[in-house]
């Protein structure tokens, strides 16, 4: 979700500024097909709990540019608690759990916790965890 939110936050620091143009320029490339969206209810959930409307809605239109959608069910549920218990925090192992239900090549976030326990366990999930600037960098290379 960070990243779908990169656009609104304060642009003063570099990172966030760089972050939202990488984002924008993905999206750009989701919009002309050269990538996938796929979005879940889990995205849709978190979206629908922030209280700024403007930037709810923005973010909704975004997830209208997804080519599938991944619906949360029990198994899903079950492997976000394994997910959990190796060291994400519960609304990020849902999401991993997720991207890994509906065989994305990519997950992509601005969040570095979500990277760091990653890296530490890659052999134990089966959805490539990548930043948005580690993604970007491999893109235009």
């Amino acid at each position: 979700m960070c990243v779908y939110k990169r656009p609104f936050d304060y642009q003063g620091q570099e990172r966030i500024a760089l972050e939202t143009s990488m984002f924008l320029y993905l999206l750009e490339k989701i919009e002309t097909g050269y990538y996938q969206l796929v979005v879940s209810d889990v995205l849709v959930y978190e979206n629908d709990k922030d209280p700024n409307v403007e930037r709810r809605d923005r973010v909704r239109s975004y997830f209208d540019l997804a080519s599938e959608f991944v619906e949360v069910d029990e198994v899903s549920v079950e492997r976000a608690v394994m997910l959990e218990e190796l060291g994400f925090f519960a609304i990020d192992a849902l999401h991993i759990s997720v991207a890994e239900k509906g065989r994305v090549d990519c997950f992509i976030t601005c969040d570095d916790d979500i990277v760091k326990v990653y890296r530490r366990l890659k052999d134990k999930i089966s959805v490539s965890i990548k930043s948005l600037e580690e993604f970007i960098a491999e893109e235009v290379r």
